[in-house]
């Protein structure tokens, strides 16, 4: 359990956190949501001990052991994979190898004796014996193959890193776990694994994510981080939307009968205080009226991007056609004779463990890498557009938002410009800074303004999602649910991919599945065909 009781946080001038007051208990999952910049990553810092409060306390039992998912993927290069899980019991590892480094004495001291015995019983106790089998399994259901639990984590690629730093955290049944998004670069098998052993998991769980339907998911409660304030919420992401949407409408209503109230009697008293015979119900309604406050609506912290893709002509009959494309890199082939023929009206999801394979197909497609053999064929009414997954070559210069926006758009006009960069957040002095200083969300926000302008009937989208906020991705999914045009996209937010897809192609290393459907109606035809 975590008390968290009149906690401050300042940094300078500005207050990140003021007055929180929460109570953390076992056998439940906190989904913690907040603007871009509203803290939460920070408040994680706080509960693990790595910052330290401005004002207030943070109370854990001195016997709860904290895991916290680790951000830096080159922390443990020097270390093999299986030891790095283990490290996520630091005690446990200690005793691990202070037991190696006293068995390789060549002679035994009587302390060397005694010392062993102490340890190989707490070791015991720990279920030390036990580690490396836990630890293996957890790596084996993320999808980390054995062949590369003794490896050097140098040696591994970025995906599986990350996987094995959440291994990590889950390992040994910590009493209280802190992730940080710990869907990002995950596959749709180790997401779906993670929420099954999170929903099973029988202590405290405090989680920051994008991903919706993860939320919805795992989390028993929500804790919504707003104007320096926390609100704890009981209930999944949907019932917190729900009921705060709820409470708004609610308090809104409520002042709007007040205000009528108020006009009803600031007309009576208007009409009658002059007159003697009504001057005493004039009085009384004057203090009637005096007790009548206003509920104080604080408008949330969050913003919300306008995102809207308007074609500037209709596709027509022809849309796209892949023959037989194959493409071998570093001496593995990712692409072996996939073809597919894409018909009007469709929103294609690609799936697949194979993150290489779908961004490479997709630069294939729109010409920046060649194929090994095969044949794309696109409709000659078709105008695309690109968001690759890595933007950072789109931002290497020296130039501003708003000049760099200008190189999409055809009006040569800075209100017109201004005003539709601040529909995407940008506003004021904020359309000046430098492009090669900008976040990933804000790196992203340009690249949707970008392909907006375009005004492109066909969009190819490898992972939008990544950097977005929570309430940018609900924009962006809107925005192309009601995208009147063609679509190809990779994402693994579940509730995105449901939303938007009407088709689902699965690259696997035996070939393509297609299937003319939604993405649940997929993974549960896929668990049918695994069964």
């Amino acid at each position: 359990m975590i008390q968290v009781h009149d906690v401050t946080l300042k940094f300078g001038k500005r207050t990140l956190f003021e007055d929180v007051n929460i109570k953390f208990t076992s056998g439940n999952c906190y989904g913690l949501i907040g603007a871009n910049g509203s803290g939460k990553s920070t408040f994680l810092k706080l509960l693990s001990g790595e910052l330290e409060t401005t004002h207030g306390e943070i109370i854990i039992d001195k016997n709860e052991r904290i895991a916290v998912l680790k951000q830096n993927h080159y922390e443990y290069d020097d270390n093999r994979v299986i030891d790095t899980v283990i490290m996520g019991n630091a005690h446990l590892y200690q005793i691990m190898k202070e037991k190696e480094e006293l068995y390789s004495h060549t002679e035994f001291s009587d302390e060397d004796g005694i010392r062993l015995g102490e340890l190989e019983a707490e070791f015991v106790e720990m279920n030390g014996w036990e580690a490396e089998s836990e630890a293996s399994e957890l790596l084996n259901n993320l999808g980390v193959e054995v062949d590369l639990h003794y490896s050097l984590m140098k040696d591994i690629p970025n995906n599986k890193k990350v996987k094995v730093l959440l291994a990590q955290a889950l390992f040994g049944n910590p009493d209280i776990l802190l992730l940080d998004e710990p869907t990002n670069n995950l596959d749709i098998e180790a997401i779906t694994w993670l929420e099954e052993f999170l929903i099973n998991f029988n202590n405290t769980v405090i989680v920051v994510s994008h991903d919706r339907h993860f939320l919805n998911k795992v989390c028993t409660h929500i804790v919504d981080i707003d104007y320096c304030k926390m609100k704890l919420y009981i209930g999944n992401y949907d019932f917190w939307y729900e009921s705060s949407e709820l409470a708004l409408k609610q308090m809104k209503e409520q002042n709007k009968k007040k205000e009528d109230k108020i006009k009803e009697l600031q007309a009576f008293i208007a009409r009658f205080a002059a007159n003697a015979s009504k001057s005493r119900q004039a009085t009384s309604r004057k203090k009637m009226l005096e007790k009548i406050e206003l509920d104080e609506i604080v408008p949330s912290s969050r913003k919300y991007p306008y995102i809207d893709f308007k074609p500037s002509r209709e596709s027509g009959k022809e849309i796209l056609t892949v023959k037989n494309i194959s493409k071998t890199i570093d001496g593995q082939k990712v692409l072996n004779n996939v073809s597919f023929t894409m018909q009007k009206g469709d929103k294609i999801a690609f799936v697949g463990t194979n993150n290489i394979a779908k961004t490479t197909l997709f630069k294939i497609l729109v010409g920046e890498e060649n194929a090994d053999s095969g044949m794309v064929e696109w409709g000659k009414t078709i105008i695309s557009s690109y968001l690759p997954q890595d933007n950072n070559n789109y931002f290497s210069g020296d130039e501003s938002i708003l000049e760099w926006i200008g190189h999409f758009c055809h009006v040569d006009d800075e209100t017109v410009l201004r005003g539709f960069l601040g529909r995407m957040l940008f506003s004021g002095e904020e359309v000046f800074k430098k492009v090669n200083v900008l976040s990933g969300g804000e790196k992203m926000r340009c690249m949707l303004s970008e392909i907006m302008l375009e005004a492109s009937n066909l969009i190819i989208l490898d992972e939008p999602t990544n950097h977005l906020d929570l309430e940018s991705i609900t924009s962006l999914n809107n925005g192309l649910i009601k995208f009147n045009g063609e679509l190809l996209f990779s994402s693994h937010d579940h509730q995105f991919v449901q939303t938007v897809a009407n088709r689902i192609i699965e690259l696997t290393d035996d070939g393509l599945i297609d299937r003319m459907t939604d993405y649940d109606t997929y993974l549960e035809e896929k668990e049918k065909r695994v069964d």
